[in-house]
């Protein structure tokens, strides 16, 4: 698990989802090739031709009348979901149908927005008013055993990268239990059923690649299994109330409301103040707000700076908020820079004094016990440190008092970012260095230059398995604690919910 954290996290989650999906459309169209697929390669080639180009003019002429920069990545999903599930057709009147909807798809995440952030999935919401209008209807033909394997594998990795799995698994799991009773309601055996819901629905695909998108998901984990389930419902039981009747695109599009009453219902305008190198390699950012952020310590930000010559990283990012929420006017984030840094870090690292970024998302479930009491591990390998900062702040604010222990571990002396921080709020540490420092302020241990097995962590904390474990830092080092934890056998380990530092 650590190797498939460090390989995902070197892909942000819009370029992962879009390469997914184009590699199930080339299975689709090989297997069409080789008679597998049950609609010739032209009309496969035609309709996805239509929709991305349709997709792609209709996002910068819309960026163009909204005077903002297009991201033409979010286009080329979008146009790549509504290739799964339009008829694939050679037709031209047909496929000016296909065009129509993938323009009303663009359009609708910047007319149907709320102070900048779109609410619905731009697919699901392009689907439900052109089936509404009669000029056409989706037909999810994505959902067919052949495009299964590929679909379920595309699936389990988008989750996974985007720390959805279980809301995913939710989903599937409860859609898949409901389609099997209406089906052998209807006459199926159950293991027809089964077979129908798994192999013949977009069950699957609407789970990995539509419910998942984090814009349009409530911030918090309880929230978004709520969400998975009324979506779940809305999915497999069929009804008819006027115009409208059970879809999967109508089930998404009001789960995607529901998210939005109880998520954060606005973009945020961020201006840059400052930046103050931490380390070597790590810097913090610093920026400020008009309106004030809400947030709770421990929770991430996705950031969007959009620039020239963006690379495999995205224009988008997403970072632990290294403030404390008691100051909902500033915002702080601790980033590892590095030598060789991504486009997007280039473009943060060259912001000036009062430039605005785009803060299009504030979530996570990286939260500490409610109930002080409760002994707490935390681990730290590096950058990782940052959102144990927010929390500890907060905690010293509250007046909160906690049986508390930080592990941290680091390259080297002048890696320890935020050491004066640390000391100041009085935080018992274990550090794993290379070397032992001349002076330990008091409360400190250091613990040699080894990895963090399960004999450093039980011989330097031996209550461990009487308190909750939290772990931050780079995917490698997230997967191999959470696994000596668990030889530990500590209950509960909660790690980062993003990869990619």
């Amino acid at each position: 698990m650590a190797r498939l954290d460090a390989l995902l996290g070197k892909l942000q989650m819009y370029r992962l989802v879009s390469l997914v999906l184009a590699a199930i459309a080339v299975v689709a169209i090989v297997e069409s090739l080789v008679g597998v697929l049950g609609f010739p390669p032209l009309a496969l080639l035609a309709t996805l031709a239509t929709v991305l180009v349709s997709c792609v003019v209709a996002n910068r002429v819309m960026a163009l009348l909204f005077r903002v920069r297009p991201h033409t990545e979010s286009s080329i999903i979008t146009a790549l979901l509504l290739f799964f599930l339009f008829f694939p057709t050679t037709d031209g009147q047909d496929l000016l149908s296909v065009a129509l909807v993938a323009a009303i798809a663009v359009a609708s995440k910047y007319v149907l927005a709320w102070r900048r952030r779109h609410i619905f999935n731009p697919a699901a919401v392009g689907a439900v008013i052109i089936t509404l209008t009669g000029l056409n209807a989706s037909v999810w033909w994505v959902g067919t055993p052949v495009l299964l394997p590929a679909v379920a594998i595309g699936a389990l990795l988008v989750l996974y990268r985007t720390r959805q799995l279980p809301m995913g698994l939710t989903f599937i799991a409860l859609a898949t239990v409901v389609v099997v009773i209406v089906q052998s309601s209807f006459g199926l055996t159950v293991p027809d059923a089964l077979v129908y819901a798994i192999g013949s629905t977009p069950l699957i695909f609407l789970a990995g690649f539509m419910l998942s998108e984090p814009l349009t998901l409530p911030p918090r984990l309880w929230q978004r299994i709520a969400l998975a389930a009324v979506v779940a419902l809305l999915f497999s039981i069929p009804f008819s109330a006027g115009p409208l009747h059970g879809s999967p695109e109508l089930a998404l599009v009001v789960g995607n409301l529901l998210a939005f009453l109880v998520g954060q219902r606005r973009g945020l305008s961020l201006s840059f103040e400052r930046s103050v190198e931490l380390t070597p390699s790590m810097t913090e950012f610093v920026f400020s707000t008009k309106r004030p952020v809400s947030f709770r310590a421990g929770q991430y930000m996705e950031l969007s700076i959009p620039h020239s010559g963006a690379d495999s990283s995205g224009t988008r990012r997403v970072f632990s908020i290294a403030s404390a929420p008691s100051n909902p006017h500033e915002v702080r984030f601790g980033v590892r820079m590095g030598e060789s840094t991504s486009s997007f870090k280039r473009a943060l690292a060259s912001l000036k004094p009062s430039q605005s970024v785009r803060a299009n998302l504030v979530a996570g479930d990286f939260l500490l016990p409610s109930d002080p009491k409760r002994p707490v591990l935390l681990v730290a390998g590096g950058v990782g440190i940052t959102p144990f900062i927010s929390q500890l702040q907060h905690d010293a604010v509250e007046g909160a008092e906690r049986d508390l222990v930080l592990v941290y571990a680091i390259r080297g002396h002048e890696e320890f970012a935020y050491a004066e921080e640390l000391k100041r709020l009085g935080i018992r540490i274990v550090l794993v260095a290379p070397s032992e420092p001349d002076v330990l302020p008091e409360g400190w241990s250091y613990a040699g230059s080894g990895r963090l097995t399960s004999e450093l962590i039980e011989q330097y904390v031996p209550d461990v398995r009487q308190r909750a474990a939290f772990v931050s830092g780079p995917p490698r080092l997230v997967g191999a604690v959470r696994s000596e934890l668990r030889r530990l056998r500590v209950r509960r380990v909660v790690t980062d919910a993003f990869s990619g530092y």
